[in-house]
């Protein structure tokens, strides 16, 4: 007979807006945050590089069940580059490859290359990326010195401006779509120049509409120490603001129960297609929704119910 086993840790629900500190991990840094609220589940919403810092959106409990949503979002970033060094990351963290006189370099030129930027671009992931390669992740090859084929990606620079210039350090702000590179793009930015670039300080200002200012873990121990648990749950944003620019639907008690059968229901004014925010009778988010081609909604993602009984 099996046995009944008990979760570990509090059935803790919502989303903390962490500022990620500069060399370690986002899994160490979820696992930090997990660990400080004693959650039963945590996710993240995709991954800064060590060397980054900035707005890292932690899931807890059933929130983990969004946080795949956010994976997909737009993100924003500012980076400064330094000219007349490429290394085999193309971040500070990397081994110089080669150094290139860059004093020739202007703040025009720099202002007049960016629009080929800008827009629908193709980048080839760097060997230190989490890409996997017939299993492995690329970083893990590039360690042992090996370097492999990749497929160019395809992915989009919504804006591209210059902040700062001080040779040999560039400052951009970079809004771009899922799966873009910022090392690769100071790569390319300096292959452009014919002097060479790496990225040496990148934060993440914005995950989707996600651009308040972040907290960090240190202050998330302070509050802890200071008000405990209490203190640490007044910090977190409900599950359902992940979505909050998602188009809604409402549904009455009797969908909602059909719903958490699986069954797909009939909704008044429902988008055409697409995917949805339910809401419950009594405006609780109860998971996300797809929209069926005979026009019904269907659910896809639900959240578990008892975490709402009144």
């Amino acid at each position: 007979m099996a046995k009944n086993r008990r979760k570990k840790g509090r059935p803790v629900n919502g989303i903390i807006l962490l500022d990620k500190s500069q060399g370690i991990s986002s899994n160490k840094a979820l696992q930090q945050v997990k660990h400080l609220y004693q959650a039963q589940k945590a996710g993240h919403t995709g991954s800064l590089d060590p060397l980054a810092t900035g707005v890292l959106p932690v899931c807890l409990g059933e929130a983990t069940k969004v946080s795949a949503f956010l994976l997909d979002a737009d993100k924003s970033y500012r980076v400064t580059i330094k000219l007349g060094e490429t290394t085999d990351s193309a971040d500070a963290e990397g081994q110089i490859l080669e150094t290139r006189d860059y004093s020739q370099v202007t703040q025009q030129q720099i202002i007049d290359i960016l629009p080929e930027f800008t827009g629908d671009i193709s980048q080839l992931p760097p060997m230190y990326s989490a890409v996997k390669h017939d299993g492995k992740r690329l970083y893990e090859l590039a360690r042992q010195g090996i370097e492999v084929e990749r497929k160019l990606r395809h992915i989009k620079i919504y804006s591209l401006s210059l902040v700062a210039f001080d040779l040999p350090f560039v400052v951009l702000d970079v809004h771009c779509s899922k799966g873009t590179y910022v090392r690769t793009l100071a790569d390319d930015i300096g292959q452009r120049l014919q002097c060479g670039a790496h990225v040496t300080v990148l934060r993440r200002t914005s995950v989707a509409h996600f651009s308040g200012e972040p907290i960090s873990f240190e202050q998330l121990q302070e509050i802890a120490a200071e008000q405990g648990m209490q203190g640490l749950d007044a910090l977190l944003m409900p599950m359902d603001a992940a979505l909050s620019d998602w188009p809604e639907v409402r549904l009455s008690a009797d969908m909602q129960y059909y719903v958490r059968q699986g069954q797909a229901v009939q909704v008044p004014k429902a988008p055409a297609e697409g995917l949805v925010k339910m809401l419950g009778p009594g405006e609780n988010f109860i998971g996300i929704g797809q929209i069926l081609p005979d026009g019904r909604v269907g659910p896809k993602r639900l959240i578990v119910e008892q975490e709402f009984a009144d």
